[in-house]
């Protein structure tokens, strides 16, 4: 899919080192609130609680160009694409404010498991949600 979703996010003190620029960790936090933002946190919850389905980060690559620093609000543009029957690709970029390049770009890979951990397809309704239907 080549729709790109933005979340704005702020760079809150909590979120960085002694130096004011963000601990790298946090990236994956920021990455999973825009995630949720594209699927429906309400949708994720009823799929988790009526069928036991939820997803999970298979794979994550990240790249650092840039530190982000406390108090700014960034932008974290968001595109996916399905990847067969258990898995989507998203990319992830943060975005400082008057940035010319993303200071941080995440590459994950996420699938569809049950409640016991077993690999699922990916449901129908998130499937639609996803290919816009």
């Amino acid at each position: 899919m080549n729709k790109t979703y933005h979340h704005p996010v702020q760079i809150y003190y909590e979120d960085t080192d002694h130096s004011g620029v963000v601990y790298h960790p946090n990236f994956l936090k920021y990455f999973e609130r825009a995630r949720e933002h594209v699927i429906d946190s309400n949708r994720l919850d009823k799929l988790w609680r009526e069928n036991g389905l939820g997803f999970a980060v298979y794979k994550a690559n990240m790249t650092f160009q840039d530190g982000v620093e406390f108090a700014e609000i960034c932008d974290i543009r968001t595109t996916y694409q399905i990847d067969g029957k258990y898995k989507t690709l998203w990319r992830q970029e943060v975005w400082r404010p008057g940035a010319t390049k993303a200071a941080v770009i995440g590459d994950i890979e996420m699938v569809c498991l049950d409640k016991n951990k077993r690999l699922q397809p990916l449901p129908e309704s998130i499937l639609k949600t996803l290919l816009g239907e």
